[in-house]
């Protein structure tokens, strides 16, 4: 049996870490402390929380409509209803845009993936080496681990520093410039607007989430996530972490500007900065595989920012193993 190492737990890392478990041993890594990913569900408590990443499913493919089907039966997923109110101009509403989540957060899906696979949380890989047909990872919490074969999940610029010097593959050498989010969310009295969501079309704010409208848990207060522009992030990112009070006072006081909602108290403020939240030029291959040193990589970033992106880019590395 091979020992295989899956690094990240978000769509495309536990679908391919689901997939090779049914006849191998699989570990997986992942330097968040849960799983999802681009998927992150930010709990306050054991009932409320917010999904900080991606928002929702919309799913396109016959095959992904068919496994998000499945989910949704099984109560993994539900459709999120409501009133989505869409402002932007530039991009044109889909009327028939389904809009699924998970029941308990969205990193759901990978939950029901990994559930029988070892993780580890936590630790974040920080060099690889290929030495007598073995993967040697040292990991920043000083554990060294080997294993037969390493997939690789992690966003384009962090794939180039590992893989440095050990592949010369074309899409390796690619220049990509992967965008940027700022999340901000936050909890203020309950307000009488019955929305659900806001698409705006602003350069700064790009969207905002009414949490409480998810139906997960019941809650006096509300709760918002608000996500950037990739225009803004793009230039925020790098100084998010010095400049979190002032982004995110940026980004609230556009919320309330936009949304015409009463300016109230904020009784929690969180920021996260995504900065390699998405990129929106796909590869001319959808994973890689090689052969020789055991190794490869599947990820959202290889066919598009969109969430299907991660299993689609899985499903292609599984049936390159497999060849």
């Amino acid at each position: 049996m091979n020992s295989y190492c899956v690094i990240g737990s978000g769509i495309s890392g536990a679908t391919i870490a689901n997939l090779l478990s049914k006849k191998n041993s699989v570990h997986i890594y992942d330097k968040a402390r849960g799983p999802g990913g681009r998927c992150s569900f930010k709990r306050l408590n054991k009932l409320k929380g917010f999904d900080h990443g991606a928002q929702y499913i919309s799913p396109k493919s016959i095959r992904f409509k068919k496994f998000i089907e499945n989910l949704l039966k099984k109560k993994i997923l539900k459709k999120w209803s409501g009133k989505h109110i869409f402002l932007n101009k530039i991009k044109k509403e889909n009327k028939n845009h389904v809009k699924i989540i998970g029941c308990k957060g969205n990193n759901d899906i990978s939950k029901y993936l990994i559930k029988n696979i070892k993780c580890n949380f936590q630790s974040e890989l920080e060099k690889i080496k290929f030495i007598n047909n073995k993967w040697k990872l040292d990991f920043k919490n000083n554990q060294i681990k080997y294993y037969d074969k390493l997939i690789l999940t992690c966003p384009f610029p962090q794939l180039k520093k590992l893989l440095k010097n050990l592949i010369e593959d074309p899409f390796i050498k690619q220049e990509i410039k992967m965008d940027a989010n700022i999340t901000v969310m936050i909890e203020i009295k309950k307000t009488n607007k019955n929305i659900s969501s806001y698409f705006f079309d602003d350069k700064i704010l790009g969207w905002a989430a009414k949490e409480n409208s998810k139906k997960r848990f019941k809650n006096n207060n509300d709760l918002w996530t608000l996500q950037s522009t990739n225009f803004w992030a793009n230039k925020k990112i790098n100084k998010n972490r010095e400049n979190k009070e002032k982004n995110s006072k940026i980004l609230i006081d556009r919320f309330f500007k936009l949304t015409g909602i009463k300016k109230a108290k904020i009784i929690t403020s969180l920021n996260h900065g995504w900065k390699y939240s998405s990129n929106s030029r796909p590869f001319k291959i959808k994973s890689y595989w090689n052969t020789k040193l055991n190794l490869g990589v599947c990820a959202d970033w290889f066919v598009g920012p969109r969430v299907e992106a991660g299993w689609i880019s899985a499903n292609d590395l599984y049936k390159k193993i497999n060849k």
